[in-house]
């Protein structure tokens, strides 16, 4: 039988044990018992948070639309420039993280972020004062990194990836979003601008991005985890994931080109310095609003705004002698007006008031024809103190004036209407004393395109959710019944007039246009004084034109107005251009007007000899766009059966390996996207109009991938004008 041997424990190591988890149990109760703060918080918090985090995602803003889908503003991926400069962060030489060389980087840097080189070798060499934690000590030294602005803030996806090619040791980009506008100074009291609030939200605060911040904005998702004390995210441990959800998408009645027009009339009337200005296009038949600029206008990227306020909706005027086509119809539509009936022109007494015609003396005695063919303030006077107050007034709200139209747009005015004395009502009938707006004119000018049914204008197509729901879709909406198609067709005879100077007071011959069926009403109005009257001196006026075609049965209505402008011979350039412009975008005439007057249908070119196509579409004076050195026709755009003027571009893509960047400038933007859909590449615009440079140069060979930078400028036709 063995022995058990005995184990002695060594008494000293008993105590320390002892001791040890004695300190343990102490520790414990100390801090069950204490108030323990880490990081400023109490112990029981920290511990309970201190591993959960739970970051938001914003949500995409909804995407602004014109009516053909193009992009008039959007979220876009956006970069601030950086540049590391603590030596620090390189470990291997022959790999640095940090900037080594501040002269050749900032050289290199200059012309991609448009800034000088002596400008960022400065901000390479920012020095801080470093000092200790009690604040002495304090030496120079260099920050961690620094932002490269202005130039390097906000840049596209297209300069990171120039600046990414250069391979600069160093310099990084921070990623963000942005709101975009990509045709710049283009519908920008329309579109308005978003800005980020302080929960990281963009938040409209001008245009339809005002009016529709709500269904623009989206929900913010989130994600949720577990983490460590360093907060990195714990291997194995649930993620909680609520997705954003993208803001609704907006889709405007807007027509690009349509509003291309109406942005280069616009440009043409700020030659004459106007205080402002308004050009607007409307569907006579419809309703939807296909193009409005105003001036002052801005950039909605740069936001370098003069007024905030929407001359079109929010400024009001009084309206001068456009306002006469109401009148008068309100005379007709009464029974009280005789066209042949003759009165003498030149002044009328009114109480202790004397009204004159616009050119002091009138014409002797004419009829009433003949005075709203010449604007006789005087025949405005007659006709209306013969329908009486009460009539005209009601005549006015039934048209929508004194209050606001419900356009979808901020800050919509109502105007005045109010008139009650003999005087008042004579100068309301030829549009003094009273106040409109520039879509309200439009509303009211609708009865003329509708046999006497006054439609409501509207500039939103639809909204559409992130799953392509259309939550909303506006479409003709009438309002009144407020003349007979007698009184409409009698008007529309008196404003053909007007322009096509059958009498010869006739105000609008200069906007006569050949070929063109235009007819209009000119409108010059006084300025009210602050101190009461009219204010003094040659501009001090608002000079105006209402306009449709065709005028037998009107498809659109232009509405062009004015206020201060130095000279009034921009008008006639403006209002022609715009409507040649649209008439022949538009094919109203069925031709272009201008000696090409042949429309022709293509046929179907596809695996056809190219050199053959190209001799068939020059023999028929259209412009074969060759794409690639093969020798057949695989896609052709536009297809069969489309019909174009003389002068287009028909597009023809090869069987070709190989596709060379040709010469685009002069072209529009509809031109270059069918050009870059055809060869695989991306389009990115810098304003509107017409290609004056562009990135890729001609002759490049094209891969799938490229993107191609394009500046755009309008392109005018000369005019000779006269006062």
């Amino acid at each position: 039988m063995k022995k058990i041997k005995a184990i002695k424990i060594n008494i000293i190591f008993v105590i320390i044990i002892v001791f040890i988890f004695l300190c343990i149990i102490f520790k414990l109760v100390y801090v069950g018992t204490h108030h323990i703060e880490v990081n400023g918080k109490p112990l029981s918090v920290y511990a309970s948070d201190r591993d959960t985090v739970k970051k938001t995602t914003i949500a995409r803003r909804g995407t602004i639309y014109s009516s053909t889908k193009e992009v008039l503003a959007k979220d876009v991926n956006s970069y601030t420039v950086i540049a590391y400069l603590e030596p620090s962060r390189t470990k291997d030489p022959a790999r640095p993280y940090h900037v080594v060389d501040k002269e050749k980087t900032a050289e290199a840097l200059s012309p991609i972020i448009n800034m000088k080189k002596e400008t960022i070798l400065g901000l390479l060499n920012t020095n801080i004062k470093q000092c200790d934690e009690n604040g002495e000590n304090c030496k120079s030294g260099v920050p961690y990194q620094v932002e490269l602005g202005p130039g390097g803030r906000g840049i596209t996806e297209l300069v990171k990836d120039q600046i990414d090619a250069l391979d600069l040791p160093g310099i990084d980009f921070i990623a963000s979003t942005k709101r975009y506008y990509p045709n710049g100074d283009f519908l920008s009291y329309t579109l308005g601008y978003a800005r980020r609030n302080d929960s990281g939200n963009y938040e409209g605060e001008m245009g339809v991005e005002l009016f529709y911040n709500k269904e623009l904005t989206g929900e913010n998702g989130y994600i949720e985890y577990q983490s460590d004390i360093y907060g990195y995210q714990i291997t194995s441990t649930p993620e909680i994931e609520q997705e954003a959800i993208p803001g609704d998408d907006i889709y405007l009645t807007i027509d690009m080109n349509i509003q291309m027009f109406t942005e280069q009339a616009r440009t043409e009337l700020e030659k004459s310095d106007p205080e402002w200005a308004i050009v607007a296009v409307m569907n006579a038949k419809s309703g939807e609003i296909l193009g409005v600029a105003s001036s002052p206008s801005f950039n909605n990227n740069t936001l370098e705004i003069k007024s905030y306020y929407d001359p079109f909706v929010a400024n009001t005027f009084e309206p001068g002698s456009t306002m006469k086509i109401f009148s008068f119809m309100s005379s007709m539509e009464s029974g009280m007006y005789n066209g042949s009936e003759k009165y003498k022109s030149g002044t009328i007494k009114v109480d202790d008031a004397t009204i004159k015609d616009w050119n002091n003396y009138g014409w002797g005695n004419i009829t009433y024809d003949e005075g709203f063919m010449g604007s006789s303030n005087v025949a405005a006077t007659k006709l209306a103190l013969n329908l009486g107050r009460a009539k005209l007034k009601d005549y006015y709200t039934s048209l929508g004036f004194g209050k606001k139209t419900g356009i979808s747009l901020p800050n919509e005015s109502s105007g005045i209407i109010n008139f009650r004395y003999n005087t008042e009502v004579a100068s309301a009938s030829f549009g003094q004393g009273i106040t409109v707006t520039g879509v309200q004119m439009l509303q009211a000018l609708s009865v003329l395109g509708n046999d006497g049914v006054m439609i409501k204008p509207y500039i939103v197509k639809k909204v559409v959710d992130n799953k392509g729901n259309i939550i909303v879709e506006n479409e003709r909406q009438e309002i009144a019944k407020v003349f007979s198609k007698e009184t409409v067709e009698k008007m529309r005879d008196l404003m053909r007039g007007v322009v096509d100077g059958r009498a010869k007071m006739s105000t609008g011959t200069q906007y006569q246009i050949p070929g063109y069926d235009l007819i209009g009403k000119t409108g010059t109005a006084q300025i009210a004084s602050p101190r009461g009257g009219y204010l003094k001196g040659s501009t001090n006026y608002v000079r105006s034109f209402a306009g449709l075609f065709p005028g037998d049965n009107p498809e659109i209505i232009i509405y062009v107005a004015a206020s201060k402008m130095n000279s009034s011979k921009y008008l006639k350039p403006c209002i022609t251009d715009l409507v040649k412009n649209i008439g022949t975008y538009l094919n109203i005439y069925g031709k272009s007007n201008d000696n090409e007057s042949e429309v022709i249908e293509l046929d179907n070119y596809i695996n056809k000899e190219v050199s053959d196509v190209e001799k068939i579409l020059n023999d028929i004076k259209l412009r074969p766009i060759i794409i690639g050195n093969g020798n057949k026709v695989i896609k052709q755009v536009p297809n069969s059966k489309n019909k174009l003027n003389i002068g287009n571009k028909v597009f023809l893509l090869t069987n070709s390996n190989e596709y060379k960047m040709p010469n685009i400038k002069g072209w529009s933007r509809s031109d270059i996207d069918t050009l870059c859909n055809l060869i695989n590449i991306k389009a990115v615009y810098d304003g509107y109009g017409y290609a004056t440079e562009y990135s890729i140069k001609e002759g490049t060979i094209i891969e799938d991938g490229m993107s191609l930078e394009v500046k755009l400028e309008p392109k005018y036709k000369e005019t000779n004008s006269d006062e």
